[in-house]
């Protein structure tokens, strides 16, 4: 339970700080919502125009994240935290290799024209969601129920009671228990302490 809750933290800090970073500055003062998604899959590089939208920028697959981190958080799932961690910071690394292909370079600047605190946001974004799933323990599986016992029937009169021992189980005879010393006393079976029947007479 304290692991769940210590992982749904982690990885709802993670998705929260995922959504916010591209509304702070990435690279030489320009707003990670100002480079485009297409721009990305492109050979054209990550320019940093502002075009196409909010919905057209890297902000739509961080929110796509944080909507199935919420989702993993709920349903205690793992994989899914997981994946949205995996997207994210397969974004942050695929924007980093676009705009090394247009700059040529990643330096981290102290006067803003570098790598700046949008993208430190979105990768540790990412690393906090994979944290949280780490640390959560997921759900935990039922285990099977043991068997439940009936009532007697015909097609098995001696297994009542029931029993856990492994072995025939005890079953008393159906017949009740005579009284006195001598049971089943009758012509047939005189018993131990009678002499022999007696012939009939002529």
């Amino acid at each position: 339970m304290i692991r769940n809750v210590l992982g749904a933290v982690l990885a709802l800090a993670g998705a929260a700080a995922a959504v916010l970073s591209p509304f702070r500055d990435w690279y030489d003062g320009r707003l990670g919502r100002h480079y485009r998604l297409g721009d990305l899959f492109t050979g054209t590089g990550a320019t940093g125009t502002q075009s196409g939208g909010l919905f057209g920028s890297l902000w739509l697959p961080f929110l796509c994240a944080a909507v199935v981190t919420v989702l993993g958080v709920v349903l205690r799932s793992r994989t899914l935290v997981a994946l949205a961690g995996v997207v994210v910071l397969g974004f942050t690394v695929l924007w980093m290799v676009r705009v090394f292909q247009v700059t040529d370079s990643l330096a981290v600047a102290g006067d803003g024209s570098g790598l700046d605190v949008g993208v430190a946001l979105a990768a540790g974004g990412g690393v906090l969601m994979l944290l949280g799933s780490a640390t959560m323990s997921g759900r935990r599986r039922m285990r099977g129920r043991e068997p439940e016992y009936g009532a007697p029937d015909s097609s098995a009169p001696d297994t009542w009671p029931p029993t856990r021992e492994p072995g025939p189980s005890v079953q008393t005879s159906p017949w009740p228990e005579p009284e006195g010393d001598d049971p089943y006393v009758g012509p047939d079976n005189p018993g131990p302490h009678r002499g022999p029947p007696s012939p009939p007479s002529g």
